[in-house]
Order: C-alpha cells, then sequence, then structure tokens
C-alpha cells in the first residue's frame, strides 16, 4: 500500500470523521448503569471478549467480505454480506449506529469524482432501502477500493471499534486518557491476531449474550449519555 493510499484510507478511521461514532457506546453505558463494569479491568474483559466473539468474528467478516468485493468488482457479494450482518445483529439499537455510521462513510466516499464504479452501486442500494448500509461493508469496500489489504482494513476496523470503546469509557468510568491508552495498547496483539484469522473466514459467528443484553437494556435506562 502506498502513502496516498494509506492517508486517503486513515480518514474513515479517524475520531474526527463524521460518521457520529461519539454516539453510541456499544451497550456500555448499560453494563456501567447495571453494575457489571466499575473499573478498567472490567472493561479489558467486556472488550476482549466482545473483540473475540464478537467484532472480531462477525463484523470483521463482514468487513474481508467486502473488501474482496471491492477487489473483483463484484457487488452482489457486498449486499450479500450486508444483509446477512443485518439479520445477526440482534438489538434494534446496535443495528441503527452500525448503519447510521455506514451510511456516513460511504456517502463521503463517493464525493470523490473518481470513485469507483462499485461504491457509487453500493450507496445506490443503500440510499434506495434497498440494503441497511452497515458500518463494517461500507469501510470495507472503501478501505479495498482505496488500496488496503484486507488484512489492514480489518484491523483498521478493530481498532476503531476498540478506540470507540475506550472513548465512552472515558466519559463512563473512573479512567483516565493514560488508563485508555494502556488498554488499547493491550489489546493490540488481539487485534492483530483477529485480523490475520479473519482472512480465511467467510461465515460470520458471534457469540457475546451479555454485551447484547446490555445493549437491548440502553433504551431503557432513565438518563444516558448515548444513543447506544
Amino acid at each position: 500500500m502506498n502513502t496516498l493510499s494509506l492517508l486517503h484510507g486513515i480518514r474513515f478511521v479517524d475520531s474526527f470523521f463524521p460518521s457520529g461514532g461519539y454516539a453510541f457506546s456499544s451497550g456500555l453505558e448499560a453494563a456501567v448503569q447495571g453494575g457489571a463494569i466499575r473499573n478498567a479491568e472490567d472493561l479489558d474483559r467486556y472488550a476482549t471478549d466482545l473483540l473475540r466473539k464478537g467484532t472480531g468474528q462477525r463484523e470483521a467478516v463482514a468487513v474481508a467480505l467486502a473488501h474482496e468485493a471491492a477487489a473483483i468488482g463484484h457487488l452482489p457479494s457486498a449486499l450479500k454480506a450486508d444483509q446477512q450482518l443485518d439479520t445477526m445483529q440482534l438489538c434494534r439499537e446496535t443495528r441503527m449506529a452500525s448503519c447510521q455510521m455506514g451510511r456516513q462513510v460511504i456517502r463521503i466516499a463517493c464525493d470523490r469524482v473518481d470513485a469507483p464504479a462499485i461504491l457509487r452501486d453500493f450507496l445506490a442500494e443503500v440510499e434506495s432501502g434497498r440494503s441497511p448500509g452497515h458500518l463494517a461493508v461500507s469501510l470495507g469496500l472503501t478501505l479495498g477500493a482505496f488500496g488496503w489489504r484486507k488484512k489492514e482494513a480489518v484491523a483498521a476496523f478493530l481498532y476503531q471499534n476498540a478506540a470507540g470503546l475506550v472513548s465512552a469509557a472515558l466519559k463512563l468510568l473512573p479512567i483516565g486518557q493514560r488508563e485508555g491508552q494502556r488498554l488499547l495498547e493491550s489489546w493490540l496483539p488481539l487485534i492483530e491476531k483477529q485480523s490475520h484469522e479473519v482472512e480465511s473466514r467467510t461465515e460470520m459467528t458471534s457469540w457475546t449474550p451479555v454485551q447484547d443484553i446490555y445493549a437491548m437494556r440502553h433504551s431503557r435506562l432513565e438518563s444516558r449519555l448515548f444513543r447506544s
């Protein structure tokens, strides 16, 4: 990957990117209010489990499938991954968050005059309501179109998710930025491992019942900082 491709793609996983990700906690807020997460150690277990059995086995595969679709210009593969991911996300708020962020990614990716046809075609499917436009699929297509390798695209997606959890935790827990950075660093080997393993997978799986339950409980909280 050349430097220009790196810079074009890295914008989409930067915290400055206007995807609205700052408004979502992925169920973390409900877990904190429910007493399941009280400190950095609890957050570490929660996030590690999510990376291993949730996003690392479901969304990460969707990123890889979308990346492959971009590489060969085969839109149906991306649409299939998008629909499958939609059916596997049990919580309505989680689906909403993923779609909102994904639509922003693909819209901005298509702002370029030279945007590849597969990106424009996917955007048309999303805007028409025929495909949900999940973040994992939009990002996989976008980074693939910009020349990123598959494992790098998957790693970037997982890192973005991990950083989002830490960002939410800084508002919800008595931890500081240095502790947040320590946690992110400790998760990097797992992110690297997941990004390598997913290269040979085509089936999405997920087993994170605790995180799913807290995500579903979020809408019933009496007071909330986040939308999910």
